[in-house]
């Protein structure tokens, strides 16, 4: 079945389309999400909630305002970073045992293997320095624009300018405008 048809009978809440579009997306929204929450368990939870809050708000998804998986992964990312913002999350992060940062590390050296889920890796890599460093931070870490900023100490207002520059290039890559 075709990805628009598909959509509209998500849309219109049936669940054989729900559990078509959750296999499709499912493995590449768990590899976004656990970039930026850094736990497996609560990356499948966060998973779980965003498949949920999507069959709620289907009727808010357009495809004039973009693919139905660029909606689903804004949906998963927000998820992601409003999870790690919560207290809940950050008093469960106190008292980590080491193999929490073990984990950590490997990931961070080793991003291509979640991220390329999505398949925006061999992209992102084709951009230059200065995008890859905003992209990497703002979407696969999960770090605000202020965060951002601190990091790579430069102007908010150059973050955000940046941000959408590259962005744009990146559509530009993949043909979508």
């Amino acid at each position: 079945m075709e990805i628009s048809a598909l959509v509209i009978k998500f849309q219109q809440k049936d669940a054989k389309a729900f559990e078509s579009l959750y296999s499709m997306y499912s493995e590449s929204m768990h590899g976004v999400i656990y970039n930026i929450v850094r736990d497996n368990d609560i990356a499948q939870e966060v998973l779980q909630d965003v498949f949920m809050k999507a069959w709620h708000n289907a009727d808010s998804y357009s495809p004039k305002k973009g693919r139905f998986f660029t909606w689903l992964l804004n949906i998963a990312r927000n998820a992601a970073i409003d999870k790690t913002r919560s207290k809940e999350f950050k008093n469960s992060k106190k008292n980590l045992d080491s193999q929490f940062f073990v984990n950590i590390l490997e990931t961070e050296e080793n991003y291509s293997r979640t991220t390329d889920a999505i398949g925006v890796k061999s992209f992102v890599k084709k951009l230059a320095t200065k995008c890859t460093e905003i992209i990497e931070l703002l979407y696969f870490k999960g770090l605000t624009q202020k965060e951002t900023s601190e990091t790579l100490n430069m102007p908010i207002g150059t973050v955000k300018t940046r941000n959408r520059n590259c962005i744009n290039e990146l559509r530009q890559m993949l043909g979508v405008q």
